[in-house]
C-alpha cells in the first residue's frame, strides 16, 4: 500500500510517499525560510500564498523521486491539526482533490501526533507507550502517548513556545532567521555561565509546563535594559553576542531537559520521545542523552532531518489507515491546540 502525505502546518510544504511498512519512496521539503526571514518570524499570508504556488510542483517531484504515478496511490492523508490556517487550508484542498480524483481514502494527520512518530519512523521500533516532548518554533508540550492516536497533554508552555524564544533571542542579538540555528552558531564559541538568566517553572516540581517570555523578556533587560526598543542600534561585540546566545540557550536546554525527565518519573513511563525543530540543537540532545542515560530512560529523538516539518512523519497516517479512520471530504482545519487528541 501507498499512501502520499501532506504537510503544510506552518512554512514548509512538503509531501512523501510511504508504504504501510513505514518506508519512504520519495519524500520533498520546501522551505519558506528565505521569505519569512527579514521579518524574524513567519508572515501567515505570505506562508499560505507559497504553498498555493509550491504545493503542485512539490507533489510532482514526490512521485517522481518515489518513482510511482499519481494512480498507484492507495490513499492521501494531510496535516489538518494545529498549524496556521490558511496554510493547512492549501494542503486540505490538495489532498481532497486528489482523494477524489483517483477515489481513494482522506487520512487527516494531526501534526504533534506526527512528530512524536517521527521517532517510531526511524528507530524502527515500537516506541508506544512513551512521554512525546514536542519542541518547535510554536509548541512546546509534553503529552503522555498510550498509542500512536492516543495523545494526553501533561504540560504545555503557558506563553512563548521555546522556538519563538529562540527566534525572538536571535533578533535581538542580530542573528539571521531562523534563529534556532543561529543561536547555536553563536553559542558554541560562547560561555554558557556568563550570565545568570531565569529558567521559569525549574523549581517547582508539580507543575510540568514551561515559560519562555519571562527568560526572553530577561534577555532583552540585559542588552537595553526597561524601556529602549531600538535593538537595531544596539553594538554588541561578538564576545558577548556569543555568551548572552550561550547563557540563553543553556537556560532553555535546562527547562526542557528537567521537566521531560520529571515527566517521565511522575509518570513511571520510562520511554521518552522528542519531535520539533529544537530537537535539533545540539546542547539539547546532548543534555538529554546525558540524562536519560544516567537515569535509565530509554530515549528516541527524532534525527535530524524529521525534527524540522517534513511529510515523512506523516506516515503516521499508516495507523489511521490500519484503524479505518477515514474522512468525510467536509473534513475541515483545525489552527488550534486541542488538549487530548486522538
Amino acid at each position: 500500500m501507498k499512501i502520499l502525505t501532506l504537510e503544510s502546518t506552518c512554512d514548509e510544504t512538503a509531501a512523501a510517499v510511504v508504504t504501510d511498512r513505514l518506508e519512504v519512496l520519495g519524500s520533498v521539503v520546501a522551505s519558506q525560510d528565505d521569505l519569512h526571514g527579514r521579518f524574524g518570524g513567519v508572515v501567515p499570508e505570505i506562508a499560505s500564498r507559497a504553498h498555493l504556488e509550491r504545493i503542485v510542483p512539490v507533489i510532482d517531484e514526490t512521485l517522481r523521486r518515489a518513482g510511482v504515478s499519481l494512480r498507484e496511490i492507495d490513499a492521501v492523508a494531510v496535516a489538518t491539526t494545529p498549524g496556521l490556517a490558511g496554510s493547512l487550508l492549501v494542503g486540505l484542498a490538495a489532498a481532497k482533490a486528489i482523494a477524489v480524483a483517483l477515489d481513494v481514502p482522506l487520512l487527516a494527520v494531526n501534526h504533534l501526533q506526527a512528530h512524536i512518530y517521527a521517532c517510531r519512523i526511524a528507530s524502527g521500533e515500537d516506541v508506544f507507550p512513551c512521554i512525546g516532548l514536542i519542541i518547535s518554533g510554536g509548541h512546546t508540550s509534553l503529552y503522555r502517548c498510550r498509542d500512536p492516536l492516543d495523545f494526553e497533554l501533561l504540560g504545555a508552555t503557558i506563553d512563548d513556545a521555546a522556538g519563538e524564544a529562540f527566534d525572538k533571542v536571535a533578533s535581538m542579538l542580530g542573528l539571521p532567521y531562523p534563529g534556532g540555528p543561529s543561536i547555536q552558531r553563536a553559542a558554541a564559541s560562547g560561555n554558557p555561565h556568563a550570565y545568570a538568566l531565569p529558567r521559569p517553572f525549574l523549581q517547582d516540581r508539580e507543575k510540568l509546563d514551561f515559560s519562555f517570555s519571562g527568560l526572553k523578556t530577561a534577555v532583552r533587560y540585559l542588552l537595553v535594559g526597561p524601556g529602549r526598543q531600538d535593538f537595531h542600534r544596539l553594538q554588541l561585540d561578538p564576545r558577548q553576542v556569543a555568551d548572552v546566545a550561550a547563557s540563553f540557550q543553556e537556560a532553555v536546554v535546562d527547562c526542557l531537559v528537567d521537566k521531560a525527565v520529571l515527566a517521565v518519573h511522575r509518570t513511571s513511563v520510562a520511554k521518552l520521545c522528542v519531535g520539533g525543530g529544537v530537537a535539533a540543537n545540539a546542547r539539547f540532545r546532548q543534555r538529554i542523552e546525558e540524562e536519560a542515560s544516567g537515569q535509565g530512560i530509554r530515549l528516541y529523538v527524532a534525527p535530524l532531518k524529521l525534527c524540522t516539518d517534513n511529510a515523512v512523519m506523516g506516515a503516521i497516517a499508516v495507523e489511521r489507515f490500519k484503524a479505518g479512520l477515514f474522512e468525510p471530504l467536509d473534513l475541515d482545519v483545525q489552527p488550534g491546540v486541542v488538549r487530548k487528541t486522538g
